[in-house]
């Protein structure tokens, strides 16, 4: 299985890796820390560890959107 690469903690990044049942499911924030076993990524959900061998994809995303401007018809 190839290694997934991810970018140095404090970058934005989506993670997306296997729950117990089979489904996928994606982290999405700021990543914290990553070593040989775990990520930790701190994200809306709060703060998700994932094993490494549960991930199946990974890559840095931009920042999210600033907020939405009113608009008045």
């Amino acid at each position: 299985m190839s290694r997934i690469r991810l970018p140095e903690p404090g970058h934005r990044v989506v993670v997306r890796y296997l729950l117990p049942s089979g489904q996928a499911t994606d982290a999405l924030g700021e990543l914290l820390s990553a070593d040989a076993d775990t990520v930790v990524v701190d994200g809306k959900r709060g703060v998700e560890v994932i094993a490494r061998a549960d991930i199946i994809a990974a890559k840095e995303v931009p920042p999210p959107p600033g907020p939405r401007r009113a608009v008045i018809e």
